[in-house]
């Protein structure tokens, strides 16, 4: 049987910008927490956690933004927290890492406190760019295994809009997994109806190869006003990526290389025209990155050294800060195979 992780699940945002906004992120995080069933104990390292990382934002760069939602990971049950910042970075994070250690003569212990607490931790920084911080932590004991990928995404809906017309899913079994993003037509609720249909057909078809997804969701979208929409299964067994795109849904693979995955003209739901499959190479460490028009296509791993090899919702952040558009909703989803079972 396989796992469904999606854009469906509680995701909040918050934009730090004043001391009393900290106390908002944590009680969303509480609330995360609650509707997953954690503990006392853990609900307060998730508490702690979030005031650090929102503290540490606010001290070092003035402003920043934080997301804290499920675990993006069909492994288990966790909760996920982002915490992003356009400041000055970080010069020696290994260094900041240590307790006692401080830029802003405190007591040094903000930074090794996010590691310690942290079940997973993981972050990136550039002098003069800002910095990105990933911290999970799961509900039970011991921390699953990873399931054959690991997951980072983010999703935003144009400003004045409540609901994302952008949308992901990855369903994740024992022999491979499922890679679905979809941007419904304009933005609003009609947009996240349609992209909804799309992750609903996913949930209810099960392991299905690309073309045959994306022909799934066409007839679950009639009737709706429709999506650009891409699919990707990865063969685990053959190292393997097979897609199909249909719509103005960006998709590469980053291995050694980096391969534009195709898609064709229509919509899903419309006027899909033609589904054609693509297969190329996915070996363990392989990067699937998928955005929809709302992120700027000109971004380049290549410009942040060391970001490939980081933590996937680290990379989405990064692109996500850096290039949406601001215009439109957004999305981008980001897919690293971490196993070989061949």
């Amino acid at each position: 049987m396989e796992t469904l992780i999606s854009s469906q699940s509680s995701h909040f945002v918050f934009n730090l910008t004043h001391a009393s906004d900290v106390a908002a992120v944590r009680r969303a995080g509480q609330k995360v927490a609650d509707s997953l069933g954690f503990n006392e104990v853990k609900a307060g390292q998730l508490a702690l956690i979030i005031t650090e990382a929102a503290t540490n934002i606010l001290k070092h760069a003035g402003e920043g933004a934080m997301h804290v939602g499920p675990a993006q990971s069909p492994a288990g049950i966790g909760v996920d927290v982002l915490a992003l910042d356009k400041g000055p970075g970080i010069a020696d994070i290994d260094n900041c890492l240590l307790d006692g250690v401080s830029s802003a003569g405190t007591a040094g212990t903000g930074l090794g406190a996010l590691l310690r607490l942290s079940d997973e931790f993981d972050v990136y920084t550039k002098r003069g760019e800002g910095s990105a911080f990933f911290m999970r932590l799961w509900r039970d004991e011991p921390a699953p295994h990873p399931r054959g990928v690991e997951v980072g995404a983010l999703w935003a809906p144009i400003a004045g809009e409540d609901e994302c017309g952008d949308g992901w899913a990855v369903s994740c079994g024992d022999d491979g997994a499922t890679i679905l993003a979809s941007d419904g037509l304009g933005h609003g609720p009609n947009a996240a109806t349609a992209t909804n249909a799309a992750i609903d057909a996913l949930a209810q078809r099960g392991p299905v190869g690309a073309g045959e997804m994306v022909q799934a969701a066409h007839e679950a979208l009639r009737g709706t006003r429709g999506a650009a929409l891409a699919a990707a299964r990865i063969d685990f067994y053959n190292d393997e990526l097979t897609f199909a795109g249909v719509g103005n849904i960006a998709g590469v693979v980053i291995d050694n290389d980096r391969r534009a995955l195709v898609s064709h003209n229509g919509i899903v739901g419309a006027n899909l025209r033609k589904v054609q499959e693509f297969t190329v190479p996915f070996p363990a460490g392989a990067l699937c990155i998928l955005c929809s028009d709302g992120i700027q296509t000109q971004w380049d791993l290549k410009k942040y050294p060391g970001l490939h090899g980081r933590a996937p919702a680290l990379i989405a952040a990064v692109l996500m800060r850096d290039f949406i558009r601001g215009r439109d909703d957004a999305m981008v989803v980001v897919v690293r195979r971490v196993a070989s079972l061949a």
